[in-house]
């Protein structure tokens, strides 16, 4: 049976993405919850029937009343039928709606709308640009994208579980009353009136309330993740107690936003205390006027007393489910800040596969300034043959890794374009784009996984025996065979731990290497490659570099100029431009910028201070 329910609706079904998602509440519910509206709609209807039936009972419960005030011994034979009737029903179809009803929603809705919700907006945050990334918390985005589809999850589920069934209980109980004597739908109504009021009061203000909580939760998650994910950093600069202090400084704000909303709850509460207090006196209280006028019968009063203690239990659980569907829907509304903004880095309409014939880069009036009035690049031209290997050099700041983050296409250039073999890459694909460059980095974090994972990140498919050959040339494989953890798992199987700080820096760098030996793309960008490598690993490395770049066109960025010195060709870069262009010779004998910068290199390193 929990089979068939679970399997009602795929979480995974195909749907068409959207660049521009809704920001709004109620587009945003319709859309990510297209999936579920056959299920909604009868879930909604069984509901109903709960509720009617909820009453119905209350209502027979009256009827026998009245029938126990006639003669026993004639009971059975005027109602036996009737009773056994009633008995099936409770011992069989209520039990099949009322559990169809619960597996609906525990089965069908709860697990399934809250992994499609959180399949769909990791997805729509993974097309989103390193730019994007740069301007949030990693925690932030992770916590929004956990909690706002277990929100819209609560939405519906409080939406049906206590709306739809209030509303319909409430108009039963209205029928059931007017059926009885309409007099007692007057306190009823003096009792329902007061009850919205009431619950329009608290539904205004508990979503601002809750999407303020919310917002203050994300920011706590933000400030905690920070440091955990820098805690080398911390524990470095003996920042304990200063990362305490900006921990608590976001923890004390989300503890007022809380008191401020949990104070609407204690003022709900005092104002439905008093409102059941009228409800119960007066339906009641009228009935039994009713009774000592011999205008209702003893099984009237009864089943308007039951009534109105049940509506008495259930107002209470009503005005709180309420206001938790409203609480969620401000959780919702905080995480649209983030899953609703649009994907402005997008591969253009019509775009295609790169295809890389030699790997020619051709630079044209590049410029690009981050949005701002300098930095970056400033019309820079650049053409570079295939096979090319070409050292950039410059001071910080002077727009190295502003080229290089342009040809990954990690952002859109302001002005200019680049070409790969005659492609605009802003007219490719931006997968074929990044699958024809391979890049290592001085940072290379890798994922919290395996060995052997990061390493086939670069080439899925790749064989093991491709594997361990990538690892060998670039001096792992060693290090990595006796590698072993707590888990009890060595060698390529150990997980190197977030970013991976279970290796060293020089670990990491090899791991990266191997896995850009593996993917073997016909374009090479080197960012300080060697840096995080000590001298006898350097030079066994350099020896890798210089097969690795055979046949591939280079692009490489390096501080010790003894590397750059043996490129190709040099490139000077200075406040976002090229100022001098030429062979590690030439610029030697220019005597201009790249000469004094090899003439004042301490140890190999090329200065800041030009």
């Amino acid at each position: 049976m929990f089979g068939y329910f679970e399997r009602l609706v795929d979480p995974y079904t195909p749907y068409e993405e959207t660049d521009t998602p809704p920001t709004r509440l109620a587009p945003f519910l319709w859309d990510y919850t297209r999936p579920f509206h056959r299920i909604f709609a009868v879930t909604a209807g069984l509901s109903t029937i709960v509720a009617f039936i909820e009453v119905a009972l209350i209502g027979y419960l009256g009827r026998l009343v009245d029938l126990l005030d006639k003669d026993p011994s004639i009971f059975w034979a005027d109602h036996g039928v009737e009773l056994i009737a009633m008995a099936v029903f409770f011992l069989t179809l209520r039990p099949v709606i009322q559990t169809a009803h619960t597996a609906l929603l525990n089965q069908s809705i709860m697990p399934n709308l809250t992994a499609l919700g959180r399949w769909r907006a990791h997805r729509q945050i993974m097309r989103q640009s390193i730019g994007w990334f740069e301007n949030d918390f990693a925690g932030r985005i992770a916590n929004r994208v956990m909690q706002t589809p277990n929100a819209v999850a609560s939405v519906m589920n409080q939406f049906f579980e206590a709306v739809a069934f209030a509303a319909a209980y409430l108009i039963g109980a209205f029928i059931l009353l007017a059926d009885a004597d309409l007099r007692l739908v007057l306190p009823l109504l003096a009792w329902f009136i007061p009850y919205l009021f009431l619950l329009r009061w608290v539904i205004r203000r508990i979503k601002p309330a809750s999407q303020a909580s919310s917002d203050a939760r994300s920011v706590v998650t933000g400030r905690i993740v920070d440091g955990y994910t820098n805690i080398h950093a911390v524990k470095m600069f003996a920042h304990h107690d200063a990362e305490l202090t900006y921990a608590k400084g976001a923890i004390e704000v989300s503890r007022t936003t809380l008191m401020r909303e949990m104070r609407l709850y204690t003022i709900m509460d005092l104002a439905l205390v008093f409102l059941n207090g009228v409800l119960v006196v007066g339906v009641v209280g009228w009935a039994l006027s009713l009774w000592l006028g011999g205008l209702a019968s003893v099984g009237v009063v009864a089943s308007a007393a039951a009534l109105v203690l049940r509506l008495n239990g259930m107002s209470g659980w009503i005005m709180w489910a309420v206001s938790q569907l409203f609480q969620e829907l401000g959780v919702v509304a905080e995480g649209l800040e983030t899953i609703g903004q649009p994907v402005t880095l997008t591969d253009a309409p019509g775009a295609v596969p790169l295809q890389v014939t030699s790997g020619q880069i051709e630079v044209t009036a590049l410029s690009h300034h981050y949005g701002k009035a300098k930095g970056g690049l400033d019309q820079i031209s650049l053409s570079i043959p295939a096979g090319q290997k070409v050292g950039l050099v410059g001071a910080s700041g002077a727009g190295k890794s502003t080229l290089i983050k342009l040809l990954l296409r990690f952002y859109d250039a302001e002005g200019g374009t680049i070409c790969v073999d005659g492609q605009d890459i802003a007219g490719v694909t931006q997968g074929s784009l990044r699958q024809a460059i391979g890049m290592v980095q001085q940072d290379s974090a890798l994922l919290h996984r395996s060995v052997r994972e990061n390493i086939l990140y670069g080439a899925p498919t790749a064989s093991d025996a491709a594997m361990i050959a990538a690892a060998r040339q670039a001096q792992a494989h060693d290090f990595i065979k006796v590698l072993a953890d707590a888990e009890g798992r060595s060698g390529y199987d150990v997980r190197v731990g977030e970013r991976g700080v279970k290796l060293s820096g020089g670990q990491r760098q090899r791991v990266a290497l191997a896995r850009v030996i593996l993917k073997d793309a016909p374009i090479l960008l080197l960012d300080e490659a060697t840096s995080a490598l000590d001298s006898e690993v350097e030079a066994a490395i350099q020896d890798t570099l210089e097969t690795l770049m055979q046949g591939k066109t280079v692009i490489a960025i390096a501080h010790r100029l003894s590397t750059i010195a043996r490129m190709d060709r040099i490139v000077v870069m200075d406040d976002g431009r090229i100022i001098e262009d030429g062979t590690h010779d030439e610029l030697l004998a220019l005597n201009g910028r790249y000469a004094r910068f090899w003439a004042r290199q301490s140890g190999g390193f090329l200065g800041d201070d030009t």
